[in-house]
């Protein structure tokens, strides 16, 4: 196991930055949480190992198309 996680952070470093776009997103204002499908990091940000395309809800209802993930995300469908 920690072999395994030890060649996913190698590998990570090694990808290009456009590559982990939004695989790695900040915590929105005023949440300490993560949205579904990330994990909090315990500092700022929230990083997931599946892509997904996120935008802040800014405290309104999601778009059609996309559905509240919490933490003041919503994941496209």
């Amino acid at each position: 196991m920690t072999k395994a996680l030890l060649g996913l952070g190698v590998l990570m470093l090694l990808l290009p930055a456009e590559s982990l776009a939004q695989k790695r997103i900040p915590k929105a204002q005023g949440h300490d949480q993560c949205p579904l499908g990330y994990v909090n990091t315990l500092k700022t940000t929230c990083v997931s190992p599946v892509y997904y395309e996120m935008k802040l809800t800014n405290g309104e209802a999601c778009d059609s198309g996309w559905m509240n993930v919490g933490a003041g995300y919503c994941r496209k469908k």
